[in-house]
């Protein structure tokens, strides 16, 4: 290793003929150094779409796994095989079996932000942009619906269907931080702020939030708003890709402390090492990797709304 690590990693990528993919979580510098940043299976479907033998995706384990499965034909590498998704971990296949068992007549739509081994027991796949969408499509009255529990009830009000959370109180450790009172009166500070909310949020700050959408959604509007201040209520890391994208307005964390500890676990010395010793190495097993092939397929019907 030489002395300019940036410059190693490039040239490791070059010889390893790979694509470095970073979730908008990432700490500045490993988003700075990745080929795209984005949402999990925005950035699995952008690495279908290159000549890529090697995809090393900084993220955590079951966007390293989507990739996998979208990508059998390339090799899955992530950073930190401890960057493991705590929500993800609330929703075992174990659960998801016992809950088809006592609904027998109902479908099961799992957010994204699942194990593959999950994924392999439902009927289709969400993201955090078309959760709604997806669950209207099911042909039963009742959906099975997890494991976020703030993102079912965000569904639940965009649908007329009876929404089932599995598990009871399934949440993102990083989103049940945000409260309705601190960005009240952080709106109070900053009257002319928009405030940009990711569904995953609980839904009473959702409901004084000016946008909810995914991370990708919350991106495009900064662009696109005519405000000149916003009060970002997602993980922190997303405001480095906002700033490098409007450098001309004000972004506010409407809590600075909403870190993802496993987001951050990736850091630019472990890229390196990553691709120097091809470690470590995604794989899912082939049964689960065709059924949760046929349950994110599902959702890939409606390309439009996947982000």
């Amino acid at each position: 290793m030489s002395g300019n690590l940036v410059e190693d990693i490039q040239r490791l990528k070059v010889k390893r003929k790979a694509v470095i993919l970073a979730h908008n979580y990432q700490r500045p510098e490993v988003q700075d150094i990745a080929d795209f940043v984005g949402d999990s299976l925005e950035l699995s479907l952008c690495a279908a779409q290159t000549d890529a033998k090697v995809i090393l995706f900084c993220g955590v384990d079951f966007m390293a796994e989507t990739a996998a499965i979208l990508n059998n034909d390339k090799t899955v590498l992530i950073p930190d095989r401890n960057a493991i998704c705590p929500m993800a971990a609330m929703l075992p296949a174990e659960l998801v079996q016992l809950y088809r068992e006592k609904y027998p007549n109902s479908k099961v739509v799992l957010y994204i932000n699942t194990l593959a081994e999950a994924k392999a027991h439902c009927d289709a796949v969400c993201t955090s942009a078309n959760s709604a969408e997806i669950v209207n499509r099911m042909d039963s009255e009742t959906v099975l619906f997890g494991p976020d529990w703030n993102l079912a009830q965000y569904a639940k009000d965009h649908t007329d269907k009876t929404l089932v959370p599995i598990p009871k109180f399934g949440f993102c450790p990083v989103h049940i931080l945000f409260n309705q009172e601190a960005i009240l009166a952080l709106k109070k500070l900053h009257p002319d702020a928009e405030v940009l909310a990711h569904p995953e949020c609980p839904p009473e700050v959702c409901e004084v939030a000016d946008f909810v959408g995914s991370t990708s959604k919350i991106y495009r509007q900064a662009l696109v708003s005519k405000a000149r201040k916003f009060i970002i209520a997602t993980e922190v890391g997303l405001i480095h890709r906002l700033k490098k994208g409007r450098g001309d307005v004000t972004f506010i964390p409407a809590y600075e402390e909403a870190v993802c500890a496993h987001m951050k676990l990736h850091t630019l010395e472990k890229v390196y090492l990553s691709l120097k010793h091809m470690r470590y190495e995604v794989t899912v097993p082939p049964q689960i990797m065709a059924l949760a092939r046929n349950a994110v397929d599902v959702m890939l019907e409606t390309r439009e709304t996947l982000t």
